[in-house]
């Protein structure tokens, strides 16, 4: 079986949020968007999904026009309609509902049947000291690492 073909990752994600809880979505693009991600011309950044009317929706995800269709009328920041079962969009709804949770996504990718998928997350935003914190816990992780290296040479 092969493996799933990353697209793009919204590393910034994790240094903004905390991750609590992701969701595999599928999502409705255009051909010539299905042609522009497999050259890799997304961005994530500033990118969130949101709950509307009983359907997800994914807002601000800028896919690049593919070089070769006509894009007089396409908009590549246009609202993108995420694929989830109603089970998944209700409770999305009520996590998303409480105070100071929002859906980012932080991946996207076609699977192994080559369908165009995006890992959404249930984040909550970080505090500056937050953010301050994980910057020491990386740092000091890089120092053990290299002093672990150095002591096995």
């Amino acid at each position: 079986m092969a493996e799933a073909k990353k697209i793009i990752e919204n590393r910034r994600a994790k240094h903004e949020y905390h991750i609590l809880d992701s969701y595999e979505a599928g999502i409705a693009l255009e051909g010539m968007e299905v042609k522009s991600l497999r050259q890799g011309n997304v961005s994530l950044q500033d990118s969130y999904a949101k709950v509307e009317n009983g359907q997800i929706f994914l807002y601000d995800a800028h896919i690049s026009p593919y070089n070769n269709a006509d894009t007089r009328k396409y908009n590549p920041k246009r609202k993108r309609q995420l694929l989830l079962h109603k089970k998944e969009i209700r409770r999305l709804l009520g996590k998303t509902q409480q105070s100071g949770f929002t859906l980012i996504p932080t991946r996207m990718y076609f699977n192994e049947k080559g369908m165009a998928k995006v890992l959404l997350a249930i984040a909550k935003g970080k505090q500056l000291y937050d953010k301050r914190e994980d910057l020491k816990k990386e740092d000091l992780r890089r120092e053990v690492a290299a002093a672990m290296k150095e002591r096995n040479k």
